[in-house]
C-alpha cells in the first residue's frame, strides 16, 4: 500500500470531511470511495472480450462456447 500527502485548502477540507462523515466514512475511507469512482468508473476497455464478445445467438450448427471458456475470456490464459 503507498502513502499519498497533498495539501488542500480549508474549504476543500470541509467540503471532504462533510462527505464523510454524511457516509459514515473515516476521510481516508472517503477518499478511497472518491478516487475509485472518480478513476474508475466509466473506464471501459475497448478491447476487453467481454465487451467484444458477440451475443449468445441459439441457432443451429452454431457452437457458443463463452460459458466453456469464460475464465480464459475474463482472465487470459
Amino acid at each position: 500500500m503507498k502513502v499519498v500527502q497533498t495539501k488542500i485548502s480549508n474549504i476543500e477540507y470541509e467540503l471532504l470531511r462533510k462527505y464523510a462523515e454524511s457516509r459514515g466514512l473515516t476521510i481516508m475511507e472517503a477518499l478511497r470511495e472518491i478516487i475509485r469512482k472518480h478513476v474508475l468508473e466509466g473506464s471501459i476497455d475497448p478491447d476487453d472480450p467481454i465487451f467484444t464478445e458477440e451475443p449468445v445467438v441459439k441457432r443451429k450448427g452454431i457452437k457458443e462456447r463463452t460459458s466453456i471458456e469464460h475464465d480464459k475470456i475474463l482472465y487470459g490464459e
